[in-house]
């Protein structure tokens, strides 16, 4: 997927977050994986989207996450979820609207608000690996909102760089372990092995 297929759901962000892992799963197998990264699996991520989005449990997946309050779904295909929320970000009160659908996020305009887009999918390298990306966008509605995202980024956006890409990164781990359970041969005395005479 080329990035400006991004902008027909948020054209022009204030802020935007780009990460990508590759892994030597397949894509298929990377996308699964990634599906079921639960919260308590990174770190401080995890934590920080539990602070910030009301509901949420350690073992919550994140694609259980990004398919319920607060996010709407915006577009979802193979190996392809976009998902999206507006609201007051930048506030301890986790102010965030419920929204019904694609229309409500691309609609929103309400004064002192921004829209914040998720998008993560699948990709294949030039060296034919897979690999896993996501990005994030955030544009606020208007200047009051614009300023109050600008002091917010001063404090998050230093430290978004560590914590960013922890969910992918749990994810390759993920997907490359199973890989390698599966094509271990099977241990001495389990179901499959020769035994010992």
């Amino acid at each position: 997927m080329s990035l400006s297929h991004l902008d027909r759901w948020l054209p022009r962000p204030a802020i935007r977050t780009h990460h990508r892992r590759a892994s030597t799963a397949d894509a298929d197998e990377l996308w699964r994986a990634a599906l079921r990264v639960r919260l308590s699996d990174t770190h401080a991520l995890g934590r920080l989207v539990r602070w910030r989005i009301p509901g949420t449990v350690a073992d919550q997946s994140f694609g259980e996450l990004f398919r319920a309050y607060p996010f709407t779904i915006l577009e979802e295909e193979t190996n392809l979820l976009v998902s999206g929320l507006c609201g007051r970000i930048w506030t301890p009160a986790r102010d965030y609207p419920r929204l019904e659908g694609a229309d409500d996020f691309c609609n929103w305009h309400k004064a002192g608000t921004a829209r914040v887009l998720f998008a993560h999918w699948t990709a294949r390298r030039a060296d034919g690996r897979a690999e896993l990306v996501s990005e994030a966008r955030v544009q606020p509605v208007d200047r009051a909102a614009a300023l109050r995202l600008r002091l917010l980024w001063r404090l998050v956006g230093p430290f978004e760089r560590l914590v960013g890409a922890e969910g992918l990164t749990a994810a390759v781990r993920q997907a490359e372990g199973k890989r390698a359970h599966e094509a271990a041969p099977p241990a001495q005395g389990q179901p499959g092995s020769t035994p010992r005479r």
